[in-house]
């Protein structure tokens, strides 16, 4: 069954979450307006499965039951497949101008699936089983998976298991004949207060004294024993003045939370890994090139809104045809769409794995979401550099509208007299939401370091490249090895 918009956010209300924010406990997160904008994110990835023009992109054949399901709850089924995925996540980002929160749980899905089945081919588990069993269950009822691999870390300097406090890392405390007992916490969790289920992953790679740590599972994100603490947004009290110019994206956001699991309980049937320390990396690390992978699609579309309103300030300020803006916007262009083109690279070079699943190229995605690293952060330069300062210093709402001093502001903050100085005003504003984090998680912040900080992507982008082939290449066009003979 494929929810309707309105159908997924009643079934938010059903949600008894531990929730919350500014040191307050939240019971209404449905229409708290500080919630609410990301909550209107996600509900963009059900409208689409719905609108005619983009169900193609949105809604795909299960792998599992051969019905129809949401993109972000399915198994890639071809390279197409997730060329597909890529062009929806571009079209989010068109819609919504930020995170909309559904890939982690995506890529983490198809991680799972492939690794659970190399699990139980090594050690006769029934992993697989268990995972394909509530995969059709999510799939039926249309759920919205949050993925959460990030644990807190504690000190990075030593193993889980050298941890001064165990609970740094998510770990398995009791195994009982009806399931396992987990304990700790993992940080910076996209869209859990809008999500029905959590799938936990390990975070790295576990040696055997840590495979108490080497733990997968599904838990629902209401389950007793969770406490889901909202993480601070630039500007987020913005949200809870009146009118909606200041705030910049009035209608959409992301959130991330702190999730604390105090001796939460798990069934069998939702563990999925159970102290098979030595797989852990695998699941890291094929969740990674997915999840990084993903970058090609959210970011270019982000980025998309983001050129758009940096020519339109362009235009309002009059200096829309100067040579050197137009040198600046064509700039953000090449950067937005070099990251798309590895995304969509990496999805044309994926490869069949054991469980019958497509899994993108490693390397391409780890240069996908390098490139990443970097790009956005001179694109919202650019923007801020053709924006002018009046981005960060422009009065508020309150002063534009107010019945005294309103007629200043809307005189002395004009552009082109072609343009309104309200159409101005907004456009400043929806920039400086992008660029400074309104509309969490930042543009450029969340482009360094979710899916992992760059120092992680290039130590995968070193180890997939076959260094040897190209030294064996290099001494034999140098005649240290045989050369190769044209003519032969």
């Amino acid at each position: 069954m494929l929810k309707t918009t309105r159908e997924y956010i009643e079934s938010l209300r059903q949600l008894k979450l531990n929730l919350y924010l500014l040191g307050e406990k939240v019971e209404d997160w449905v229409n708290n307006p500080i919630i609410k904008p990301s909550t209107n994110a996600v509900a963009m990835t059900y409208k689409l499965a719905h609108d005619p023009k983009t169900e193609a992109l949105a809604v795909t054949e299960s792998m599992l039951t051969g019905k129809k399901v949401n993109r972000f709850n399915s198994l890639f089924k071809s390279p197409d497949d997730m060329v597909s995925k890529i062009k929806l996540q571009r079209e989010l980002g068109q819609r919504t101008a930020c995170c909309f929160q559904r890939c982690v749980g995506m890529d983490g899905i198809n991680a799972t699936f492939s690794a659970t089945c190399e699990i139980d081919e090594k050690y006769g588990t029934d992993y697989h089983q268990r995972f394909r069993k509530w995969l059709e269950y999510v799939q039926e009822d249309d759920l919205c998976v949050a993925g959460a691999m990030t644990d807190v870390k504690g000190h990075r300097g030593v193993s889980p298991s050298q941890q001064e406090d165990p609970d740094m890392f998510v770990h398995v405390v009791e195994r009982r004949d009806d399931g396992v007992v987990i304990r700790g916490a993992k940080a910076n969790i996209t869209g859990t207060v809008n999500s029905h289920e959590m799938l936990l992953m390990p975070t790295l790679r576990m040696l055997e004294e840590d495979k108490d740590y080497a733990v997968c599972c599904a838990v629902p994100t209401d389950a007793e024993g969770i406490t889901h603490i909202y993480g601070r947004q630039s500007c987020d009290t913005r949200k809870l003045e009146e009118g909606d110019i200041d705030v910049g994206n009035y209608g959409f956001g992301g959130h991330e939370t702190l999730s604390v699991f105090e001796n939460v309980f798990v069934p069998w049937e939702r563990v999925f890994m159970n102290g098979e320390y030595d797989f852990s990396i695998m699941l890291v690390e094929r969740f990674a090139a997915y999840h990084r992978q993903s970058y090609g699609g959210c970011k270019p579309g982000i980025a998309d809104v983001l050129i758009g309103a940096t020519a339109s300030m362009a235009d309002y300020n009059g200096v829309r045809r100067a040579s050197h803006v137009r040198d600046k916007l064509g700039e953000m262009i090449h950067l937005s769409e070099t990251i798309h083109a590895c995304g969509l690279a990496s999805a044309h070079q994926a490869w069949k794995t054991k469980a019958g699943n497509y899994q993108s190229d490693i390397l391409l995605s780890n240069i996908c979401k390098l490139n990443t690293t970097r790009f956005p952060y001179e694109i919202t330069r650019l923007a801020e550099d053709i924006a002018g300062g009046i981005l960060v210093t422009t009065p508020s709402e309150k002063d534009f509208k107010h019945p005294k001093i309103g007629k200043y502001v809307d005189k002395y903050l004009k552009g082109d007299p072609a343009y309104s100085t309200e159409e101005r005003y907004r456009m400043l504003t929806l920039i400086h939401a992008m660029c400074f984090g309104v509309v969490a998680p930042s543009y450029h912040t969340e482009s360094m370091h979710g899916a992992g900080s760059p120092q992680a992507q290039k130590i995968m982008i070193e180890r997939e490249s076959d260094m040897g082939s190209k030294q064996h290449l290099a001494r034999s066009i140098a005649g240290i090895d045989e050369r190769e003979d044209p003519l032969d």
